[in-house]
């Protein structure tokens, strides 16, 4: 791992990559990060076989759903935090990361699961030193609103 100190735009592409590119499950739901700001965060994927939770209706697994809701919420509270972390090399936010975590989550499933691309967004609510709450929407590409959830993670 490299020791040259990052950027928090740095700090941020390589968190969109450890999420998308290095998580095996997130590869598995097809993500990419669309954006990813300290005050915005947008995930999204396309709908595949994979993820069908009802086959004949051709509707999103619940947990699917659940799942990308919490990967968007985890990374808008990490981009919460993310100043604190400018300057910090590879090996310092891999050790910092080992702590992050999810401590709690509600989702509210609002309709079926219907649609060909999907969009995650996240917001932050809350930000302390120690955790932080984010409010995350899920879309469907006509903008039907499927899914909310609200999610507390550890960020320090």
């Amino acid at each position: 791992m490299t020791q040259t100190p990052l950027s928090r735009d740095e700090i941020l592409a390589f968190i969109g990559d450890l999420f998308t590119a290095q998580m095996p499950f997130n590869q598995v739901l097809g993500l990419k990060v669309t954006r990813y700001e300290a005050d915005a965060v947008e995930v999204r994927f396309a709908m595949k076989k994979e993820l069908l939770g009802n086959p004949v209706q051709r509707i999103l697994h619940g947990g699917v759903t659940a799942s990308v809701l919490d990967v968007v919420g985890g990374m808008a509270a990490i981009a919460s935090v993310s100043d604190k972390f400018d300057g910090a090399t590879v090996q310092a936010l891999a050790e910092k990361f080992g702590k992050m975590g999810t401590i709690d989550m509600r989702v509210d499933y609002l309709r079926p699961g219907r649609g060909q691309e999907f969009v995650a967004t996240a917001q932050v609510i809350r930000a302390g030193n120690k955790v932080a709450v984010t409010r995350m929407e899920l879309h469907n590409e006509a903008g039907d609103h499927l899914a909310f959830g609200t999610g507390t993670y550890m960020v320090g």
